[in-house]
């Protein structure tokens, strides 16, 4: 594994938290939203209407990068997958060594 493709799952794993996190935030700024909708005055309106754009922007660009990852995701199980189809034997030994790796790493503890 080459130390690119390396950096590349390792971004993809810190997206995929990424996106959670901001699932959350989402799901918290949408329950405060509701939970001041009773709440009057002027000011509190133009900051409840400010805070549900910023939410719908946050929502589209989370979605997209969802659709990204997933997509990316989708180009990593074919490009291993054509490689196993075209190097069977080499991913034998490399599936082997890993396999080996972490035999000797689970039987140390």
């Amino acid at each position: 594994m080459s130390k690119n493709s390396l950096t590349g799952s390792l971004n993809e794993v810190t997206k995929a938290q990424l996106v959670a996190e901001f699932k959350t935030v989402i799901a918290d700024a949408e329950a405060l939203i509701k939970a001041t909708a009773n709440q009057g005055g002027e000011k509190v309106d133009q900051l409840r209407s400010q805070a549900e754009a910023s939410l719908a922007s946050a929502k589209d660009k989370l979605e997209d990068l969802h659709e990204d990852l997933i997509e990316k995701g989708r180009e990593a199980v074919k490009a291993t997958d054509d490689y196993v189809q075209d190097n069977p034997w080499k991913a034998v030994g490399i599936a082997a060594g890993v396999g080996l790796v972490i035999g000797l790493l689970v039987s140390r503890r």
